[in-house]
C-alpha cells in the first residue's frame, strides 16, 4: 500500500466497512523564490525564432 502511495496514489482506510482514514502522498514543499530565481538564471538562452523552427519540424503548424 505504501509503495502505491509513493507512486502519488491515494487510498482510503476503512475498519468494518466504514472509512476512517485517507492515505495519501505527502504536498511537495514550497521552493523559496530566491532559489527558484537562482535556479533559472543557470538555465541556457532560448532563441525563440530557433525554437519556433524546431518545434514547426516535428508539429504540424497549421493548427
Amino acid at each position: 500500500m505504501l509503495d502505491r502511495v509513493a507512486r502519488g496514489a491515494s487510498m482510503t482506510i476503512t475498519r468494518d466497512g466504514a472509512e476512517v482514514a485517507e492515505l495519501r502522498p505527502l504536498r511537495k514543499r514550497a521552493v523559496p523564490a530566491a532559489e527558484l530565481v537562482a535556479a533559472w538564471r543557470l538555465l541556457p538562452s532560448v532563441d525563440a525564432d530557433e525554437l519556433r523552427r524546431d518545434l514547426d519540424a516535428v508539429v504540424d503548424p497549421s493548427w
